[in-house]
């Protein structure tokens, strides 16, 4: 392929890019953000003459071969060099010296280049792909690209979800972007001119609801540097088939699940009778680990309690007739399990470019990935079109970057996603959330408070 098999709309955004030093590619998943970035570097390279050495940040299997694989496709990136600095101290300082025009690095290691680099930045672009991975002001990458933000001359941010959580989420990533002159200089002025405090305890704030008008401000405050594109307004996407499976406990399990419902909310009661952010989520976690058969004790030991989903999911793998099927688990212990269940059907956990590679060639009956480590960049269309989530993330981020894994352009046949709920636990409050879209934050605390109200009445 070479660049007149671009598509309109990967022209526009390769030209926002060259038109705008500071660009955000607001782009729904499947759009080609990578190709449409590259082509646009290797123009500034090439004919404008304005960069030098590129920088980009993105996830780390995604800055492993990503951005690679697509130099690989197209004709007209023939030539770009690509230098990985990953890997231990001693491999990410060696990739530093080697000579290239795109360096590539997870964002774990953004705050090492930053103090490695000592004040010195050689780069004078930078791609952060996923800008939402820098949603939060107090987060220690933030933190460390502000501080080079002003040496860099070119800025892109890409990202299909830059409010999963609402736009109180926007101000770090748009901060990146131009330092502030569209949103305000720090996150307190932003919070103070579009927001009211929502849920509080006393001085403390848990969230906040934006001010009437807000929304339609502040997209037009950063509408001259962002563009936004939905999938379904320009790609021919495949069918997609949603399936619930419902999961049913033996009446004994059944109960079993409700008195340790009961003994982990009462475990929690405290002298204000609330509960935090933090006790919800472990609170969530040991609900949803019973649903999916086993829990992990306070030292990390694994105690198997049924296997009523383990059941499920070969059914459904036997039903699928040798066809490959990409699994999404939640804990590690389902991926023990589940290979142990699955042994004869191969499975094999995702652990690098060579097993995305198997997978598209065919070579991988089962795939077993983690929503967090596959959901952002991974292209496995090629591979299969059948999806089954053992366990269910509450960001709704997070659930359909890793849908779009299959559910993608290229992708030639219905994309068939299970859904493994058992009844009558946290997976249908799971599910319930992702359906309607409801805030992950406010949809664990909705479905812990009700638990607790339930038990202490």
């Amino acid at each position: 392929m070479n660049e007149s098999n671009l598509h309109n709309y990967q022209t526009f955004a390769v030209r926002h890019i060259i038109d705008h030093p500071e660009a955000g590619l607001l782009l729904d998943m499947g759009l080609g953000k990578t190709v449409s970035t590259l082509t646009a570097i290797k123009k500034l390279m090439d004919e404008y003459l304005e960069v030098n050495k590129v920088l980009i940040i993105a996830p780390k299997r995604v800055a492993e071969s990503t951005w690679c694989d697509e130099i690989d496709k197209w004709e007209h990136l023939k030539g770009l060099k690509v230098s990985k600095i990953l890997g231990t101290q001693k491999q990410r300082k060696t990739a530093l010296k080697v000579s290239a025009d795109i360096y590539t690095i997870n964002r774990e290691n953004v705050v090492w280049l930053v103090s490695h680099l000592e004040g010195y930045w050689p780069f004078d672009m930078v791609v952060i792909d996923e800008l939402s991975s820098f949603k939060s002001p107090k987060a220690a990458r933030f933190r460390a690209l502000r501080l080079v933000r002003p040496k860099i001359t070119r800025i892109v941010g890409l990202t299909g979800t830059p409010a999963p959580n609402g736009l109180i989420d926007l101000w770090s990533q748009i901060y990146l972007l131009d330092m502030g002159q569209r949103l305000e200089r720090t996150i307190t002025a932003y919070r103070t001119k579009y927001f009211r405090p929502g849920r509080t305890n006393g001085q403390i704030v848990f969230d906040y609801k934006l001010n009437a008008g807000s929304e339609e401000a502040i997209y037009k405050q950063i509408g001259d540097i962002c563009i936004s594109m939905k999938a379904e307004d320009y790609l021919q996407l495949p069918e997609r088939l949603d399936r619930v499976v419902d999961v049913h406990l033996p009446p004994t399990m059944a109960e079993r699940y409700l008195e340790f419902e009961k003994e982990q909310v009462l475990a929690l009661e405290d002298e204000q009778g609330d509960i935090s952010a933090v006790n919800a989520a472990a609170l969530s976690n040991k609900l949803l680990q019973f649903s999916n058969g086993a829990i992990y004790d306070s030292e990390r030991n694994v105690h198997e309690i049924h296997s009523e989903k383990l059941e499920a999911l070969e059914e459904i793998v036997e039903a699928a007739n040798g066809q490959p099927v990409l699994i999404f688990f939640s804990f590690r212990h389902d991926v023990y399990r589940i290979m142990r269940r699955l042994k004869k059907f191969r499975p094999k956990e995702i652990d690098g470019p060579e097993d995305i590679k198997a997978w598209n060639n065919g070579d991988l009956p089962l795939l077993l990935a983690h929503p967090a480590s596959a959901g952002h960049g991974l292209n496995l269309q090629a591979g299969g079109h059948i999806i089954i989530w053992f366990g269910l993330p509450w960001s709704s981020e997070l659930y359909q970057q890793a849908n779009a894994r299959l559910y993608r352009q290229g992708q030639n046949k219905p994309v068939i996603i299970h859904h493994l709920i058992t009844k009558g636990t946290m997976d249908e409050d799971v599910m319930k959330a992702l359906t309607e879209k409801i805030d992950k934050q406010e949809a664990l605390m909705q479905a812990v408070k009700a638990r607790i109200q339930r038990w202490r009445m």
